[in-house]
């Protein structure tokens, strides 16, 4: 039994040392799978060995001897399970990291050899916003012409305001030279007042109107 111990345990530190070499860049990738068929072997011969070791502790050649004895051959031989199993997860992470290299660097070349074409997609979104653009812009355009005509409409209700007040003034003029009674001077006056609040309407209802086009249209 101490032989075949001897010879597990020397098994492990080979497979250990086998490891260091893994993580050396200057190997080719067939000389790291001839490690990795290496590595994976010695682990193989070492559960084999140590299932025989478990044998050997139950009914070997050390039945004769002291439980005491036997209990510390029993963890020696736990603790090669353990290096085992530690030996075969580190394999297996190993093997992950290489599978994952390997698809990041094809992935890579892939991306670097792609040559890349006209895309539909992006044409429909640019032309998309080009038109979208085109609305924006023809609504500013309808929005300052409203602002202008509304301008145009404000300048023309000024013009006869100032109209009407040269007028009522002519008229108080000619009131007084004809001599024109009070109620007919109060009645002008009422006409006058009442062209007032018309224009005033006119312009607040013009002022409105272009702020809902402002609003709706941008």
């Amino acid at each position: 039994m101490e032989t075949l111990y001897h010879q597990t345990n020397i098994l492990v530190q080979e497979t250990q040392h086998l490891f260091t070499q893994l993580e050396k860049k200057s190997f080719k990738k067939e000389d790291l799978k001839e490690i990795e068929k290496t590595i994976e072997s010695k682990i193989s011969l070492i559960n084999s060995n140590c299932e025989r070791l478990d044998v050997l502790c139950l009914k070997g050649s050390i039945s004769s001897v002291s439980p005491f004895k036997r209990q510390n051959a029993k963890m020696r031989v736990d603790q090669l399970k353990y290096d085992s199993r530690h030996l075969s997860a580190a394999l297996n992470t190993w093997r992950n990291q290489l599978i994952k290299k390997e698809r990041e660097e094809a992935e890579r070349e892939a991306l670097l050899s792609q040559t890349f074409t006209a895309n539909d997609h992006v044409d429909i979104m640019i032309d998309h916003n080009m038109q979208h653009n085109y609305s924006l812009r023809n609504a500013v355009n309808g929005v300052d012409d409203l602002i202008s005509h509304g301008t145009g409409i404000l300048d023309s209700l000024r013009s006869q305001r100032i109209t009407l007040k040269g007028a009522h003034k002519r008229l108080i003029d000619i009131g007084n030279t004809l001599g024109l009674s009070n109620t007919t001077m109060r009645l002008i006056e009422n006409r006058a007042r009442q062209d007032g609040f018309i224009l005033v309407g006119g312009m607040l209802f013009t002022c409105i109107v272009i702020i809902l086009v402002i609003i709706y249209l941008v």
